[in-house]
């Protein structure tokens, strides 16, 4: 396969013998796709690569080769790309481990892809970051084929305002009794009808983050999100904790 100016972001880089990158991106037409960019730290006309290769950035790649690792032959920066910064940046670092994560290697996602370059460019923005992460999760689990509506009951069907629930894994919402909420484990139906309406605000900004966590962890087997253990101790340095 050889493909030209392929628009793409890249995910993830980690250093590989002398002067190359193992590169983790996200393509427009082709999905994720692992490539080796070498003599990244060259010095050529226009920059060396590792200057243009950055994450939040639209870029245009070439490259070809087969199977899970091919050859990155050029780079092009399609534009400025975003600045994020504090707490923003390890938002869009938790974007990049997720699609990571959860996507198939050479899944072509176009729809999955102008969303996430619409997510970066809502982080970089004035508004609050919890709930344009709300929205890209929703968004991704129904792009991988794990839709989850939290509007539902898996037994009742509609979600009741004044009912409460729980998640049960492989499963979905299923109604319980109490009324201790978040932490325990249950949410008011009031914040699941919110979810599903796509407002983030108020009590539901709080479920929909604990509801999101436990169905993500799902897909995940369990396993562990590095960035949000790196944001942790980020949050405890700012505070001095």
């Amino acid at each position: 396969m050889h493909v030209n100016l392929q628009p793409a972001y890249l995910l993830h880089a980690r250093a590989y013998r002398d002067s190359s990158q193992l590169l983790e991106v996200f393509s427009a037409e082709h999905g994720r796709l692992g490539l080796v960019a070498k003599g990244v730290h060259r010095r050529a006309r226009g920059g060396s690569l590792s200057a243009t290769l950055q994450p939040f950035r639209p870029l245009l790649l070439s490259f070809a080769g087969r199977g899970d690792l091919m050859k990155l032959l050029a780079v092009e920066a399609a534009g400025a790309g975003v600045v994020l910064r504090g707490e923003r940046l390890f938002s869009g670092l938790y974007l990049n481990e997720l699609l990571m994560r959860l996507l198939h290697r050479h899944d072509p996602l176009p729809t999955l892809f102008a969303h996430y370059g619409e997510t970066l460019a809502a982080l970089a923005g004035e508004g609050p970051a919890e709930g344009v992460l709300r929205g890209f999760e929703l968004r991704l689990l129904d792009e991988l084929g794990y839709a989850f509506d939290p509007a539902r009951d898996v037994h009742a069907g509609q979600v009741r305002e004044q009912a409460w629930y729980r998640y049960s894994e492989g499963q979905g919402l299923v109604a319980c009794e109490g009324d201790a909420g978040i932490p325990d484990g249950r949410f008011r139906g009031e914040d699941l009808l919110a979810i599903a309406a796509g407002d983030f605000s108020g009590s539901a900004a709080a479920a929909a983050k604990h509801l999101l966590r436990r169905v993500i962890a799902e897909h995940l087997d369990g396993k562990p999100l590095h960035t949000r253990e790196l944001f942790r101790q980020y949050r405890q340095g700012g505070s001095g904790a």
